[in-house]
């Protein structure tokens, strides 16, 4: 009796290993760089409270993961077979680290006011949070690939150089 509990919850695990190795991570990396444009964005448009920072970062994650959820399903997978729940669940699920990536700098808002930062302040931490998410989802991805270590330090190095170009567009918009 004892096999045939440990059987399922074997299998479940399995499942679990096999999607985790089968991650792919664009979705977070996209994210960051999206979270990333979105303080930039509210920053030029004026002060935002924090409470209106942190829903816009949030919201704006979840629409851009409708709307890659969207593609993916009546993209390229509707040509091939009508999505059914299972690849519902399965596409929605691939997409979540677009608001995965979100978190993080909306919470940097949240907390910045503990840190002692002004508005402005918070819009710099919630923009480094992300540029490190960015770099940090897209390390995570080449190290899963079981990509060489000189192959993770160039994604790095790229992502990182990619991260600063959208903290130059800040400092070019003077806030």
């Amino acid at each position: 009796m004892s096999r045939t509990r440990t059987a399922p919850a074997t299998a479940r695990g399995e499942r679990r290993a096999e999607r985790r190795a089968r991650a792919d991570y664009t979705g977070g990396v996209y994210g960051s760089m999206l979270a990333a444009s979105v303080v930039i964005g509210a920053g030029s448009l004026g002060s935002f409270p924090r409470a209106e920072l942190v829903l816009l970062l949030l919201l704006t994650g979840v629409a851009f993961w409708v709307a890659h959820v969207h593609a993916q399903l009546f993209g390229a997978r509707l040509a091939q077979q009508a999505p059914d729940r299972r690849v519902v669940l399965h596409v929605c699920r691939d997409e979540w680290p677009i608001v995965k990536a979100a978190v993080p700098p909306a919470a940097a808002v949240a907390v910045s006011p503990l840190l002692g930062l002004d508005v402005r302040g918070a819009l710099w931490l919630a923009l480094s949070v992300a540029v490190a998410g960015q770099v940090g989802w897209s390390v995570a991805a080449a190290r899963r690939a079981g990509a060489s270590g000189r192959l993770v330090a160039a994604t790095a190095s790229v992502n990182l150089l990619l991260g600063l170009l959208i903290i130059s567009f800040k400092i070019v918009l003077k806030h």
